[in-house]
């Protein structure tokens, strides 16, 4: 017996049928290729610039409909990528003044609407975000990128292919915040009669595909952009379906079903079933690790170092791997120690039982006297891997050395919200730790984020108020050097005081698992979370 999800509509059925083009000359055109995408997410993110729904949306709604000036190279997939030219052919610090930074941008890139993009465009989309005072501000769009942008102190055209953007100090790694900022049609905007829902129902970027349909929570259907300025990242697919499916188990069947193409995160108990049917599974090292961010303000136990070490110690992070059917890989710290960013910590994460029990018994609690605090956790979503399940695991782990953690479990954007907010924000009352999984594919989202006493919200996402004047001293002096190998050496010295600190409680790294049906023949999963989903190619 298939099963059928009762989520996918007649009409979304028949979005997996092949699609006849127009006559030409008396013939059929050639059908109409189309792939349909299980994404992990409840809703389809934002598409009207700034994606919402976290750092995996951007593969969704973000570098489809949209670019960036600085990009990330994601079709490669045996080695990290890197840095690379996207609306911006190149960018410079000023020699003079290090603050400063030009991005020369690309000639001849037109809106999917047909108008020009240029510094003026550049220049709107920044106000867009930025610059509450400006008349098209989008709270919505800001909300998700400003603080990505944390740098950024002011911007200016130079010329019509040149802009100038001020940082507030010094910040050798700004380039990488430039990832997040996507660029939308001003044109766009003033036709709809200046109108961000209605831009979101008809956007306009200059990605490789254009945005066609899209019914809230069911599905968007994306189209290629035959006219994309980039000839070799042009589509392989001619319409690409996104159909929001939370349960990994839903997404699972549907894949079985042959309702779908392709899903991620599939159920990890349903692995060899997905293999004896035909199905591929991809995976790939990806910079992405999954953790309990923990408050370190006054009042959250967790300003007691031993209490931090303890959770740590708590985890056995190998049946952890089995309840995942190995899709992840232990984690002992913000990075893996096979980066260069790892450093030599003096604490050693590790399962150790008996040390986490003294600890807890030392800080003043245990079975006998157990420890009641808070946790707040999104019910799953892209990143998220298997969230309840992990959390319940976590959560018998945590009791077995006298910490009782109860869960606040909202939505995944709610999450977001929670954390963008931080800990001290009257929404978090109560709570002492989140858990968003975090992207750590570059210094700054590694570690400067997340470290830096300066990156407390509202400028940034150090989410538990964390504050280490000799972590703080070492990642300015970072951000004060030029010099990629001296860059790389005091982030490992800055990673080793913060895993020996341990305010965030480190659990595995993802692999970000694929499930492809054999329909599928295209398809590189780059060293990120970062996906190019022009890449995915049908038979």
């Amino acid at each position: 017996m298939r099963f059928l999800p009762s989520f996918l509509s007649p009409a979304l059925l028949l979005a997996g049928s092949v699609i006849a083009g127009p006559m030409v000359a008396g013939m059929p055109a050639q059908a109409e290729s189309v792939v349909r995408y299980g994404i992990s997410l409840a809703d389809i993110p934002l598409t009207s610039g700034q994606p919402d729904r976290g750092a995996g949306a951007y593969q969704f709604t973000g570098y489809t409909l949209y670019d960036p000036l600085v990009a990330w190279e994601m079709d490669v997939a045996d080695r990290p990528g890197k840095l690379i030219p996207g609306l911006a052919t190149g960018w410079e610090v000023d020699a003079a003044d290090k603050k400063k930074w030009r991005f020369t941008l690309r000639e001849g890139v037109k809106f999917h609407d047909g108008s020009t993009f240029d510094a003026d465009a550049v220049i709107w989309n920044l106000d867009k975000v930025l610059d509450d005072k400006a008349p098209h501000f989008d709270k919505r769009q800001s909300a998700q990128v400003k603080p990505r942008l944390p740098s950024v102190a002011s911007w200016k055209k130079i010329d019509a292919k040149t802009v100038e953007i001020t940082t507030k100090e010094v910040d050798s790694f700004f380039p990488y915040q430039m990832l997040w900022f996507l660029v939308s049609s001003p044109a766009q905007y003033e036709k709809l009669g200046r109108d961000w829902d209605k831009f979101a129902a008809s956007p306009s970027g200059t990605g490789p595909f254009k945005l066609d349909k899209l019914v809230p929570r069911e599905r968007a259907e994306l189209v290629k952009n035959p006219d994309y300025w980039n000839k070799s990242r042009l589509p392989k697919t001619d319409r690409m379906v996104l159909i929001p499916m939370p349960e990994a188990l839903s997404r699972t069947n549907a894949l079985l079903a042959g309702q779908v193409d392709l899903i991620e995160t599939p159920a990890p108990d349903a692995v060899p079933r997905l293999k004896q049917s035909g199905m591929t599974i991809v995976t790939n090292v990806t910079p992405h690790v999954w953790n309990y961010h923990l408050s370190t303000l006054p009042g959250s136990p967790w300003t007691d170092v031993r209490l931090r070490r303890a959770l740590n110690l708590a985890i056995d992070r190998d049946a952890m791997l089995e309840l995942l059917n190995g899709l992840a890989k232990p984690a002992v710290g913000q990075v893996d120690p096979s980066s260069p960013w790892f450093g030599t910590p003096s604490f050693k994460i590790k399962y150790d039982l008996a040390e986490a029990k003294r600890l807890v018994k030392e800080a003043g609690y245990g079975p006998d006297k157990p420890l009641e605090t808070t946790f707040v956790i999104a019910q799953g979503g892209t990143g998220q891997m298997l969230s309840l399940p992990m959390n319940e695991f976590l959560q018998e782990s945590f009791k077995d050395i006298g910490i009782q953690v109860d869960f606040k479990v909202v939505e995944l954007e709610a999450l977001y919200t929670y954390w963008r907010k931080g800990a001290k924000d009257e929404m978090s009352a109560g709570l002492t730790a989140n858990n968003i999984a975090y992207v750590t594919s570059d210094p700054l989202y590694a570690i400067i984020r997340f470290f830096h006493s300066g990156q407390v919200a509202p400028v940034g996402v150090n989410w538990g108020f964390y504050k280490n004047e000799k972590v703080d001293a070492v990642i300015d002096e970072a951000k004060r050097t030029f010099d990629p190998k001296k860059q790389d050496e005091l982030l490992a010295v800055a990673h080793a005081m913060v895993v020996d600190d341990a305010p965030l409680v480190w659990v595995v790294h993802d692999t970000n698992p694929h499930a492809l049906s054999p329909k599928v023949k295209t398809f590189v999963q780059a060293q990120h979370w970062f996906q190019d989903l022009t890449t995915i190619g049908m038979e």
